[in-house]
């Protein structure tokens, strides 16, 4: 039997402007009532200008290999998840190395949206299986309020998002082998790129970036907000299928299910067709808003560090997002 990896250490970080619902009634042609009703969102921690994702990612970092209990020259290999990098090239794993203070270990950056979490989780699970590496860092975050539409065009999409910052610590468990990551599995669909991305800038135009991009508006995300729905609510139970039946598991044995926090009524609908009681279901859309590959790892830190999830529980993950991609991780703890 190969080794499991297991998470020695979470941690996450958000900005601490919040920002409520009535906030954005002053910015956005929106109003309390219709954000709560379609999303089940209340309020959202934003950015102060000047501050980066890698600096949210740096800040989830430090909390997770703090809670691991190991010095950070111990990580060998970090693996970072953003659709909002600081720059258009590189990506944010080179810096938050740099920040950490970790020079010459390697930096993979994964650009899976709202599945980046649960693809880097799967990519880290592979290279400690192998022994390829012995503790590997997986950060993923966001800063997505410097770049949506705040007008009549955006509004839908603006009042969704948060910013924040997530963290786990991988490692080998030599010693218990029912413990740690039992599965992972990963999914796409290419047609429906269009269906929710960020059209502009693209080296396909010449220039890439010009008056035009700005006017157009399609450097701002777009979401066909129904087709995502039905999708998610489709894709994401039947990811969770496919990794308890390869887990030998049943939804009767889940103990928690930690869904991407999209929107809430997404993540209810989930726990409908799945049949499992949505006390299990761990959600805090309410607080945080969509911080795309960021809410697993925040929501798995809160579980956590709340006592909700405990020794020997079987806690799955599962993401749907833009790609589209989607996925499922299933985890004994």
């Amino acid at each position: 039997m190969s080794t499991k990896a297991i998470i020695t250490g979470t941690g996450h970080f958000v900005p601490p402007k919040v920002v409520t619902n009535f906030d954005l009634e002053k910015m956005v042609n929106t109003s309390d009532e219709w954000i709560r009703q379609r999303s089940g969102i209340e309020e959202r921690h934003y950015v102060e200008s000047g501050i980066g994702t890698s600096d949210l990612a740096y800040e989830a970092a430090v909390r997770a290999i703090e809670d691991a209990k190991i010095d950070k020259s111990e990580i060998d290999f970090i693996i970072a998840a953003t659709l909002s990098p600081d720059h258009y090239f590189p990506g944010i794993g080179v810096i938050v190395q740099a920040k950490l203070g970790l020079p010459g270990i390697g930096a993979l950056d994964v650009r899976n949206q709202c599945t980046g979490f649960v693809y880097a989780l799967s990519v880290a699970d592979q290279y400690i299986k192998t022994q390829m590496y012995k503790k590997i860092l997986v950060v993923a975050a966001e800063v997505q309020s410097t770049n949506l539409d705040y007008s009549d065009d955006g509004r839908d999409l603006a009042v969704l998002f948060g910013d924040g910052g997530g963290a786990v610590v991988l490692e080998a468990n030599a010693k218990n082998e029912d413990k740690g990551i039992l599965s992972t599995h990963l999914f796409s669909d290419g047609r429906f790129v269009s269906e929710l991305w960020m059209e502009k800038p693209s080296p396909k135009d010449n220039p890439t970036f010009s008056d035009e991009m700005i006017e157009s508006k399609s450097h701002f995300p777009k979401m066909k907000g129904r087709n995502v729905f039905i999708n998610a609510v489709d894709k994401m139970p039947e990811a969770v299928r496919t990794g308890l039946e390869y887990s030998n598991l049943t939804i009767e044995d889940v103990d928690h299910l930690i869904p991407h926090q999209a929107n809430d009524r997404i993540s209810l609908m989930v726990a409908k067709i799945l049949k499992i009681p949505v006390e299990k279901v761990i959600r805090n859309i309410n607080r945080m808003g969509n911080t795309t590959a960021a809410s697993i790892p925040i929501a798995l830190d809160e579980a956590l560090k709340s006592g909700k999830i405990k020794e020997g529980d079987i806690v799955v993950l599962t993401a749907f997002g833009s790609g589209y991609t989607w996925g499922s991780a299933v985890i004994r703890f």
